[in-house]
């Protein structure tokens, strides 16, 4: 069987789909971490913002790499869905008696919500809220240009209570995908296990999650409930 062949099996669509998912979830944390140092002030977080701004043409590239995963995951998993649809075309008499988890039977329509939900994010603070914060340092007529402010961006953005429920929903909803995928993907790999292995891969894969929620939620809640962006996290905590 060649190499193209496996991969239009479900088999090998399953295999794309976990490794896809094992990389985007280290950018989940990779980009949550990133996004925690809003906690150490605008000048920390402008400076993190700042390096990945400077690796030029190399950001882009890192752009393209992350949307071709994440072209590849959604790809392979409409191939699995529509294959697992195709194997059982009568839906189960009795689909109470079946063994799975609600996070297991709304995985497509989770992880297409966060995908729609992604676009609007990238589109609300990259050209929405960018705009309104170049227009506040420099109106109509002025002359410069502003520095990179994606601190200003971040509290700007959450500021408004629509946008930051929007966020926290969007961010249950990955963590409920997350739950389940990371334990789905240990057991395509063969890597799973059985008794107390799966149950502690289980562990890790609702911690993982909820690990994500919590620290992405965090950043709006504090924005909206402790008025970050007045100082950072020792300020408040000791202000």
């Amino acid at each position: 069987m060649s190499l193209n062949t496996k991969l239009r099996s479900s088999i090998g669509a399953k295999t794309v789909m976990a490794v896809s998912g094992i990389l985007l979830m280290l950018f989940v944390l990779g980009h949550m971490l990133g996004n925690l140092q809003v906690f150490l002030g605008a000048e920390q977080l402008n400076a993190y913002a700042g390096k990945l701004q400077g690796l030029g043409p190399l950001l882009w590239v890192i752009r393209l790499v992350l949307l071709g995963i994440l072209g590849a995951h959604v790809l392979a998993a409409v191939k699995v869905w529509r294959d697992t649809a195709k194997a059982r075309p009568i839906p189960y008499s009795h689909p109470g008696n079946v063994q799975t988890t609600l996070a297991a039977r709304s995985m497509l329509l989770t992880g297409a919500l966060v995908a729609l939900f992604l676009v609007w994010h990238l589109l609300h603070f990259t050209v929405v809220t960018s705009a309104a914060l170049e227009a506040i340092k420099h109106p109509a007529g002025a002359e410069g240009h502003a520095a990179l402010d994606v601190y200003g961006m971040v509290i700007a953005g959450f500021s408004n209570g629509g946008v930051s429920l929007l966020y926290i929903v969007a961010q249950i909803l990955l963590g409920v995908h997350l739950s389940h995928g990371a334990s789905s993907l240990f057991q395509t790999l063969g890597l799973r296990g059985t008794g107390m292995q799966a149950s502690k891969t289980d562990l890790f894969a609702k911690g993982f999650a909820g690990l994500i929620v919590v620290g992405n939620c965090s950043i709006p809640i504090a924005v909206l409930l402790f008025g970050l962006g007045e100082g950072h996290l020792f300020g408040l905590l000791h202000g």
